[in-house]
């Protein structure tokens, strides 16, 4: 059914005839001080059974009132879908920082996501966060919406784990590619554009820059941090989980912690 003829549907559910549409759309005009909101019960029957009949804004705003549905809801009947104004924003290559504006007005989709982690977990080592949730459920949030949790995995940093702070701080969440199995080759211009991995060390996890050597995998830390460099053999030891791709970390944290020895890695 092309917009109208959906729009009639929902009428005709609601058991409301034109003429009382009319009626309440005046209302709404009156209440807002503007006649764009009113619709009469000749110009409801156009929107109805005319293909391409196309409300203004304002008509719009009168539909979703008089039937009950959300704004995003009716424009969706004409093909347009408000949920996907965040994600072209975000995908954009605006150049100056800003703010990202959302409207709490509208309530997100719900997501799965984890609402209860393992009683015994040691947040201080590094792990993957499908290993930390005992339970998962359904919660909106709007903040998260951009997760692949389909084609992604997502990692979290120990608290005791300094090995590229302060490029990624403790306590950091990561998200991770799993189609990326080795290190790349080549040299980056810095820091920044060089590729971490998220890799798996048997009785453990580690997020570092790596290095592959004569069979060795080289597990390197930021020339800041008190970490030290670690070689495992490749596969047998340590494995490469896949490549980090977003992180998103807390920017005050203290360095240490009660007194706490960062010197080491964490065990």
């Amino acid at each position: 059914m092309h917009p109208g003829a959906r729009l009639k549907e929902v009428r005709s559910k609601l058991g409301i005839t034109t003429r009382e549409f009319a009626a309440f759309s005046k209302a709404i005009a009156d209440a807002e001080g503007n006649e764009e909101f009113l619709i009469s019960d000749t110009w409801l029957t156009q929107i109805e059974n005319e293909e391409n009949a196309l409300p203004s804004i304002y008509k719009l705003f009168t539909l979703a009132s008089v039937y009950g549905l959300s704004y995003g809801d009716v424009l969706a009947l004409y093909g347009v879908d408000t949920k996907k104004v965040k994600k072209y924003h975000a995908e954009l290559p605006i150049a100056k920082t800003h703010l990202a504006q959302y409207d709490s007005a509208e309530a997100p989709e719900s997501l799965e996501v984890p609402v209860r982690f393992d009683a015994g977990l040691n947040l201080s080592q590094t792990n993957l966060l499908t290993h930390m949730i005992e339970s998962w459920g359904r919660v909106p949030l709007e903040f998260i919406q951009h997760f692949d949790l389909r084609h992604r995995l997502y990692g979290f940093i120990g608290l005791k784990d300094y090995t590229l702070y302060p490029l990624i701080r403790p306590g950091s969440f990561v998200e991770i590619d799993p189609s990326v199995k080795k290190p790349s080759e080549g040299v980056a211009r810095s820091e920044f554009d060089r590729a971490i991995y998220f890799v798996d060390l048997r009785n453990g996890y580690a997020c570092s820059w790596c290095d592959l050597v004569e069979g060795k995998l080289v597990l390197l830390a930021h020339p800041l941090s008190p970490v030290k460099t670690r070689i495992f053999a490749f596969s047998q030891e340590a494995e490469i989980i896949g490549q980090v791709t977003a992180v998103a970390m807390r920017m005050v944290l203290s360095l240490t912690q009660s007194g706490e020895d960062i010197s080491k890695p964490p065990s």
